[in-house]
């Protein structure tokens, strides 16, 4: 004779089958190709934000940064360029190629006109100089 249980839809069992579905993002890939994304690191200071954003395979030229207010846009455009030899067969390859862009928010306006960018060794750093604060100015009343 088998025990009897009785079915609760709120138990554990069922909530763990259904945890981190509504925290992570859903991504959709394309069946073989594996999902790209500009991998980042940004740091603050008093002054500016300093940004490090990898980039491997990107030529400078085809890179480009757009910043309005405190949003910032990285996209690039990794170009495949084949170089076939007679007699020479690829077996595998697993280099990507395709466009990349990376959009984030920051706490503080930036002054676009100090904006500094460097590309070197596949990393592009960014420096982004916080805009000054409007100073409030006490007016005394007659």
């Amino acid at each position: 004779m088998s025990a009897l249980t009785r079915f609760d839809p709120f138990s554990a069992d069922l909530d763990d089958m259904f945890k981190g579905l509504f925290v992570r993002p859903v991504r959709f890939d394309i069946e073989g190709l594996p999902h790209l994304q500009i991998k980042l690191e940004v740091k603050r200071n008093d002054d500016a934000y300093t940004v490090s954003a990898e980039l491997p395979g990107v030529k400078k030229e085809d890179i480009h940064v757009e910043v309005d207010g405190n949003q910032v846009t990285i996209s690039a455009e990794v170009k495949k360029e084949s170089e076939e030899k007679k007699g020479e067969l690829v077996l595998r390859s697993e280099r990507y190629y395709g466009k990349l862009e990376r959009g984030f928010t920051l706490d503080s306006d930036i002054d676009e006109s100090k904006v500094e960018a460097k590309y070197a060794d596949g990393v592009l750093k960014l420096v982004l100089p916080k805009k000054a604060r409007a100073t409030s100015k006490r007016i005394s009343v007659k």
